[in-house]
């Protein structure tokens, strides 16, 4: 199998590197051995040294096998690329030595990001290290150049983000007519990003007898109603509930006046200094003032966000994945991500408009298995977003004030109680400050990891989730750059502890 990426040269798949690949299944499904899945599959899981599906995995590759079509619902880091790359590749694989068409692809993968269609092409790159099938990414933001020479030549499987995929369509270097294989990723940030109507587009273009999959983070009526328009009498796979957090991230409130929030961060990263940490920062401005802030003082810290170009962009992700950089900090469009073991801490520095993004921001701890910290500050002016989180979430987040700037005026100002009958109640009957010591449910203490018995890693997988996109979503007439070729850093193994205030 071969790789295109862009302005690139082809790299033959036995030699590409597969160290990034985010999906790690976890070590208590079905075995993949025991699954229908061909030799060259099974040949590159062991290489992988994964032996065991996930639960999406379990219930998902059996009925696209069968050339059902599916639609799936589960929480980021549920290993679900593997879930439809492992069938794809199989499918495909088995019409023997036919050739790539050019400019018509067989498999199409929407993705909202530039960065996920990445993390979407690494996986299909370890799981088809075996098999003689080629593959690309198209999306804005480069030159098109290197990608319409990639359509020429022909591949097998095209992985695109909606804006670039119609505008090489328009100029006639992508025909849909081939399609047999269709995969609507991350649909609920696709619909966040003002892509439904292209999407709309681009399936009436599709060949009405094709396999359609279709995966969403969470299920709005309009995404079931979105659905039903792409899907025939599909399979329902749904993982965990919708808006859960995982059960392994330690969530904390701070609440603090907003001149102190500098000073609480730089104590936490200095109790992470093992660990990755993870700032949320509102807007792109404030994102890189907080970033030149702690490299100032001594953090190795850079910011991501919709303003960078793709190669910043790129280089800053693989500097915070090697632990080149020890701090990110990002703004709500890249919540979904960022995927890179070793995030052992995630700060809110600001709470986030929508309670939704909460859910996202936070999974980027806590992934395949893995335990984490994710901590909030909340000033007066985050209250509400605090109160929309809460009942969001069905659950009363622990106050943390062992530290010297909390603040007992902002306290008292969020435990007013919560009206019911506000996104899905609360059955806490209101938030009230929490008193005692010891266990989850008293004040908490980072001290020696006083609540769980310290922090350590257990070594799980990456998983992948969304990535990024500039200002408003990805625009088919963006800045024309050229990237280099997809790489970069190793990932940082080793355990690490959780912050602890001394």
């Amino acid at each position: 199998m071969e790789t295109h990426t862009n302005n690139a040269q082809v790299t033959p798949m036995d030699t590409a590197p597969v160290e990034k690949t985010p999906e790690a299944p976890a070590m208590t499904g079905m075995p993949f051995a025991e699954m229908q899945l061909v030799e060259p599959l099974q040949k590159a899981l062991k290489v992988k040294n994964y032996t065991h599906a996930s639960p999406i995995q379990e219930q998902a590759i059996p009925h696209l096998l069968e050339g059902k079509d599916l639609l799936g619902s589960a929480q980021t880091g549920t290993g679900k690329t593997a879930a439809f790359a492992l069938p794809i590749l199989q499918r495909l694989a088995a019409a023997g030595s036919r050739r790539a068409t050019p400019c018509a692809p067989r498999a199409l993968i929407l993705s909202p990001t530039r960065e996920l269609a990445h993390q979407i092409a690494d996986s299909f790159v370890a799981y088809g290290k075996f098999m003689k099938l080629r593959l690309t990414c198209v999306y804005g933001g480069v030159s098109q150049y290197g990608q319409v020479r990639d359509m020429q030549r022909g591949v097998d499987i095209l992985i695109a983000t909606p804006g670039r995929l119609l505008d090489l369509e328009d100029q006639g270097y992508i025909k849909l007519n081939e399609i047999e294989i269709f995969v609507l990723d991350e649909a609920d940030r696709m619909l966040d990003m003002g892509f439904v109507n292209d999407i709309k587009r681009i399936v009436a273009e599709l060949p009405q007898k094709r396999q359609s999959l279709f995966f969403s983070a969470t299920l709005s009526r309009e995404i079931v109603e979105l659905s039903k328009s792409m899907l025939t009498d599909p399979v329902h796979v749904t993982i965990t509930p919708q808006f859960t957090t995982a059960e392994k991230i330690d969530q904390r409130v701070c609440f603090i006046q907003k001149a102190d929030k500098l000073a609480l961060l730089t104590e936490l990263m200095k109790n992470n200094a093992q660990g990755l940490t993870l700032v949320f920062n509102q807007t792109k401005h404030g994102a890189n003032r907080l970033s030149e802030t702690l490299a100032k003082a001594g953090f190795r810290s850079t910011a991501i966000h919709g303003n960078k170009t793709q190669a910043a962009r790129k280089n800053a992700l693989d500097g915070f994945r090697s632990g080149f950089y020890k701090t990110l900090v990002a703004t709500d469009v890249a919540a979904r991500g960022i995927d890179v073991k070793g995030i052992t801490l995630v700060v809110n520095f600001d709470m986030p408009d929508e309670p939704e993004s909460y859910v996202h921001r936070i999974g980027r701890t806590a992934r395949a298995g893995a335990e984490g910290l994710a901590i909030s500050f909340c000033t007066n002016e985050d209250v509400e977003s605090l109160h929309g989180i809460q009942r969001l979430i069905k659950k009363t987040i622990p106050t943390f004030n062992e530290h010297p700037w909390h603040s007992s005026d902002v306290e008292q100002g969020a435990t007013r109680p919560i009206q019911r009958g506000q996104g899905g109640g609360n059955s806490g009957g209101g938030y009230r400050r929490r008193q005692g010591g010891g266990g989850r449910g008293g004040r908490p203490s980072f001290r020696g990891g006083a609540s769980r018995g310290g922090y350590s890693r257990d070594g799980g997988g990456e998983s992948r989730g969304e990535g990024f996109s500039q200002a408003g979503g990805e625009r088919r007439s963006g800045p024309k750059r050229s990237t280099p070729q997809s790489g970069g850093f190793r990932s940082a193994g080793g355990g690490q502890r959780r912050p602890s205030f001394r």
